[in-house]
């Protein structure tokens, strides 16, 4: 992502999970960590803080607080005229929660316990979204769809069909996302340790989700060999 990194503040009760999800923030290209806060008042102050020309961008948000709930925050934030969007990372599954968060403009929600790969997912969807936003104007449909669809790619690990491993799934993005330049299927079983049945099955699904780009290269055989190549979640 070009730019300055999008500032997130992360909170959370528990202060280990604060750090951890903050760690795995910083993890992310694009992102960097404003702060931690372990309650809704200390993530208040810290927002209404701010001078105007740092704000915080995003919010990673826990529901469970010991002064209120993250749905509380955001009404708060929202009723002094704070737009900082909000992905809600919590326990909290039951659908009047899940609900209310779409009411009051979350734009992800993420259910605990989740993996790395999981959160950034939701982060690189979210960067996508603020990239398609950026550029003002007026929007052809073409466009609109393309916004949405930012949110809409951001498919988690625990989203993979029925017999799709995530740490295996995780293992064949991050070949691809470290490779200089497209990789044969055996390659990337090698870079993976996995078999090359097994690299071939996830990155079909890679290549159905449009997550990889799949080009031929013709040898002297005559047989063509299948190269893939990671793409963004979306293009600036």
């Amino acid at each position: 992502m070009s730019g300055s990194p999008l500032q997130v503040l992360v909170v959370d009760d528990d202060p280990r999970v604060a750090r951890i999800n903050a760690a795995y923030v910083a993890k992310v290209p694009g992102f960097a960590v404003a702060g931690r806060a372990h309650s809704a008042a200390e993530a208040l102050e810290f927002i209404t803080a701010r001078p105007a020309d740092e704000p915080v961008d995003l919010l990673l948000l826990d529901h469970y607080m010991p002064d209120g709930s993250g749905l509380d925050l955001v009404g708060s934030l929202r009723r002094l005229g704070h737009q900082t969007d909000v992905i809600m990372v919590t326990a909290a599954r039951d659908l009047v929660t899940v609900q209310a968060a779409m009411r009051l403009g979350a734009l992800q929600y993420l259910v605990k316990p989740f993996t790395f790969a999981g959160l950034r997912a939701k982060l690189e969807a979210y960067g996508a979204l603020r990239r398609a936003l950026g550029g003002g104007g007026e929007a052809e449909q073409a466009e609109v769809d393309r916004i949405f669809g930012a949110l809409a790619g951001a498919a988690t690990p625990n989203e993979l069909p029925k017999g799709h491993s995530p740490t295996t799934a995780d293992l064949v993005r991050q070949v691809l996302r470290s490779a200089d330049g497209p990789l044969s299927t055996q390659q990337i079983a090698d870079l993976a340790g996995i078999s090359r049945q097994t690299a071939q099955r996830y990155l079909k699904l890679l290549e159905r989700g449009d997550r990889v780009r799949l080009s031929l290269r013709y040898g002297e055989t005559g047989r063509p060999e299948h190269r893939y190549t990671w793409v963004p979640t979306a293009h600036p």
